[in-house]
């Protein structure tokens, strides 16, 4: 959820490299996904990655945004300094705080709205949000610290956080790469021994642990700083069939959940050192699973592959060009998808037909605001001449 990311060199500083649409993609993907897995009880949310294995739409996206924080802010580090780039990113933070505050309150609404519409008070419950009809001065205040948060809004919390961090990341990256990577994983691995995590109100903690999902977010930045460099090559070899069976072993794994009947074929063994495969902290195994998954999917599709130019594809694009305001929206329609499910009808048709109509009012909005922002640069560019 950084600006537009664009393709940078191996050593951030260099300007006039183009865009790299594949990021746009599978960001756009993970949109998409998380829309999608965000509708309950809805039967297209069996094609997201979240059926096929460990990890899901939110590693894609976590890692994504670390990757593009580098091409977003890593080339200004040399021409403008350190100064400068932080005051960038803690723009961009307030930007996103003040982002979850209006996705929180315009939420809220929506839930409220609905729930006098068909008087149903089950919808509260279901989003989270009782606490605050019940007490909404202290909900509030509680939702202004990032402490209370509806169903579904946790991500935005955990970007701000790790973004907080990315001024002293970022130039770790640049002289102590190593350093930075052994400091993040050791927070990540405490985190789990320890229990570390951030508390919410009025009870629990962060749905996305921080402090173990800024491992996967600082990976993705050095893959940033490291982009261009032929390491991944290197290991081909042998890390394409052991990322191909470790994909294979998760999918059976994950298979049992959804046909019980293969759960004889899961020694009770291996069945008690696998789990729990926990999201909060970012389980290893989810962890693995993703770049197993990743770098197959980075082999098939390198930077310059023709798919992204494949005008099928082009929509998803778009919705990966603008992270913000396409994950806010895809809140407001997931629910209202929920909603019409709900109060109408929930067959199979009517849920491939909210699943559709949503993923296009998406795309309608990526298009919209691709096209407002070239207005902006073209009257920006009016007023220079």
């Amino acid at each position: 959820m950084t600006g537009s990311a664009t393709e940078q060199p191996t050593k951030p500083g260099k300007p006039g490299v183009p865009r790299e649409f594949r990021l746009d993609f599978f960001r756009g993907l993970a949109l998409i996904f998380i829309f999608l897995d965000h509708i309950p009880s809805n039967a297209l949310n069996w094609l997201t990655i979240r059926n096929f294995g460990f990890s899901d739409a939110s590693e894609a996206f976590v890692f994504i945004a670390g990757y593009s924080a580098v091409l977003a802010y890593g080339r200004r580090l040399d021409v403008n300094g350190f100064v400068f780039v932080a005051a960038r990113i803690y723009k961009r933070c307030w930007q996103l705080y003040v982002a979850q505050l209006l996705l929180f309150m315009v939420f809220t609404a929506q839930v409220a709205y609905t729930m006098e519409k068909f008087n149903n008070p089950m919808y509260s419950e279901e989003m989270g949000i009782v606490n605050f009809f019940n007490e909404p001065h202290i909900t509030l205040m509680q939702a202004i610290l990032l402490k209370f948060r509806p169903t579904n809004m946790d991500i935005l919390p955990l970007y701000i956080v790790i973004l907080a961090t990315f001024p002293f990341v970022l130039l770790g990256l640049r002289h102590f790469p190593k350093c930075v990577l052994l400091i993040s994983g050791l927070v990540y691995l405490a985190t789990s021994r320890f229990a570390w995590n951030f508390p919410t109100w009025p009870d629990g903690t962060w749905l996305f642990n921080p402090l173990a999902w800024q491992f996967l977010f600082v990976l993705g930045a050095a893959a940033g700083v490291a982009h261009g460099r032929p390491w991944m090559r290197r290991f081909r070899a042998w890390v394409v069939p052991l990322a191909a069976l470790y994909l294979l072993f998760a999918l059976f794994v994950v298979s049992t959940w959804h046909f019980p009947f293969l759960e004889i074929y899961l020694p009770d063994r291996l069945e008690s050192m696998l789990y729990p495969i926990d999201k909060t902290d970012l389980s290893p195994l989810r962890l693995v699973h993703f770049f197993a998954l990743a770098y197959l999917v980075i082999l098939a599709v390198p930077a310059d592959s023709r798919l992204m130019k494949w005008r099928l594809l082009q929509p998803v694009i778009r919705c990966g060009q603008h992270p913000l305001e396409i994950f806010c929206l895809s809140i407001f329609l997931s629910f209202a998808g929920h909603m019409l499910l709900v109060e109408l009808s929930d067959t199979l048709a009517a849920q491939a037909a909210v699943s559709v109509a949503g993923i296009v009012l998406m795309v309608a909005a990526a298009y919209y605001l691709g096209w407002y922002r070239k207005l902006e640069k073209s009257a920006v560019a009016g007023r220079g001449a």
